[in-house]
C-alpha cells in the first residue's frame, strides 16, 4: 500500500514538475533561444549540447536512491522559481548574459524542487550541478582560459616537431609547416576543449564510484588533461594541413574533437588504474565493504 501511494505521489509530482518546467521555459523563452543559438552557431559553446544528456545520464545512474523516497512539495522551490525569474529579467535588462541565462536555468531547477522537494534534489545533486554547463561561457572568461592554453599548446607542439625532425616554425600561437601557417586557435580551439573536457571529467567522476578526495583530484587534473589532449590533436592536425589535402585536413579536424573526448576518458581510466596499482584507496567505504562481503 505504501509503495502504491508513493507511485501515485511520484506521478503527480512528475506532472507538476513538467507543467512548471514548461511554464518556466516559456516565460524565459528568449534566454533559452539564445542559449540554443549560441550552442548551434558558436563552436566554442558546443559543450552546451552535451550538458543535458550528461545530466539525464547521471540522474539515471542515481534512480535507485529515491526508490523508497516520497516527493514532498516545497515552498523553497517556489522561492527559487521567483528569485530565478527576477534574476533572469534583471540580466536581460542589464545585458548581463550570465545572469540572464543562469536565471532561466534556475527556474528549471526551481520547478523540480517545487514538485519533488529538497530531498529528491540532494539525491540527484550531480545532475543538478551539471546544468551549469548549459550556460554559454562569456567571451572575457573564454579569452582568459583559451589564450594561455593555446600558447602552451603551440610551444609543446613545436618542441615535439623539433624532436621528431619535422621542420616547423612558431610565431606566437601560429605554427608554420611546409610553408603553410596553421593557427592553434583554428586547429584546436583551447576553450572548446576545456569546456567539453570539464564536462567529461564531471560525468566521469560522478558515474564511477570513488571517494570525494579522488573526485576532487581528477577534477583538478582536468586542465592538464585538456592540455595533453589539445597537443595530441594539434600535432596531427597541423601535419594534415601541411601535407594533406585541405578537405581531408578539415574532416580530420572535425573528427578529432570527438576522438579527443575519447582520449580524455582513456587518460582518466589510466589514472584510476595507476591509483589502484599504487594501492591508493579509491572506492568509498560502503562500496569496499560490499565488495569484501561478496568476495
Amino acid at each position: 500500500m505504501v509503495n502504491a501511494d508513493r507511485e501515485v505521489d511520484v506521478r503527480w509530482a512528475s506532472l507538476a514538475a513538467l507543467g512548471l518546467a514548461v511554464v518556466s521555459v516559456l516565460s524565459c523563452w528568449a534566454a533559452w533561444a539564445d542559449i540554443g543559438e549560441l550552442a548551434y552557431k558558436d563552436p566554442e559553446q558546443s559543450h552546451v549540447v552535451l550538458a543535458l544528456p550528461v545530466a539525464l545520464w547521471l540522474a539515471w545512474l542515481r534512480r535507485g536512491r529515491v526508490k523508497y523516497l516520497r516527493p514532498r512539495p516545497s515552498m523553497l522551490g517556489a522561492a527559487v522559481l521567483l528569485l530565478s525569474g527576477l534574476a533572469s529579467a534583471a540580466g536581460f535588462l542589464l545585458a548581463i548574459e550570465v545572469v540572464w541565462h543562469g536565471g532561466a536555468i534556475g527556474m528549471l531547477v526551481g520547478s523540480v524542487l517545487t514538485a519533488f522537494g529538497p530531498r529528491y534534489l540532494r539525491a540527484f545533486q550531480p545532475s543538478i550541478l551539471v546544468l551549469v554547463f548549459l550556460m554559454p561561457v562569456p567571451g572575457a572568461i573564454r579569452q582568459e582560459i583559451a589564450m594561455p592554453l593555446q600558447q602552451a599548446t603551440a610551444h609543446i607542439a613545436e618542441a615535439v616537431f623539433t624532436v621528431v625532425g619535422v621542420p616547423a616554425e612558431r610565431r606566437g600561437s601560429t605554427l608554420s609547416i611546409d610553408g603553410i601557417d596553421v593557427t592553434v586557435a583554428e586547429a584546436c580551439n583551447g576553450m572548446r576543449m576545456v569546456s567539453a573536457l570539464a564536462l567529461v571529467a564531471f560525468a566521469f567522476v560522478f558515474s564511477t564510484p570513488m571517494t570525494t578526495r579522488i573526485r576532487i583530484l581528477i577534477l583538478a587534473l582536468s586542465p592538464l588533461v585538456a592540455l595533453l589532449v589539445n597537443v595530441a590533436r594539434v600535432i596531427p592536425t597541423v601535419l594534415m594541413y601541411g601535407y594533406a589535402e585541405e578537405g581531408s585536413a578539415d574532416l580530420f579536424h572535425d573528427l578529432s574533437g570527438w576522438l579527443g573526448l575519447g582520449l580524455a576518458l582513456l587518460l582518466f581510466w589510466m589514472f584510476m588504474a595507476l591509483l589502484k596499482w599504487l594501492e591508493i584507496p579509491i572506492l568509498p567505504y560502503a562500496v569496499r565493504d560490499t565488495k569484501a562481503v561478496a568476495s
